[in-house]
């Protein structure tokens, strides 16, 4: 993907715009949960968030601490 976003951050929140959650590099927490999941990104300085949700509507938004325009690609899984 050209143009990626340096160091990522993802923020997750409720359908009211709480922040539920962020995320900066992805070892900073949940290290043990996400390596677990078998879906760790190969890059320490990748976000990720391991977290169970409620039904309902939520938003992720990946930026950059500061402010830097790119590409960025967030997925979602359902893990068990």
């Amino acid at each position: 993907m050209p143009n990626t976003l340096a160091d990522p951050v993802v923020d997750l929140r409720d359908s009211n715009g709480n922040l539920l959650m962020t995320n900066d590099n992805w070892q900073d927490s949940q290290e043990s949960e996400i390596q677990a999941s078998g879906r760790a990104p190969p890059d320490d300085s990748e976000s990720a968030i391991a977290r169970t949700l409620a039904a309902g509507k939520y938003t992720a938004i990946l930026r950059t601490k500061n402010n830097a325009t790119g590409n960025g690609l967030l997925e979602a899984y359902e893990l068990n």
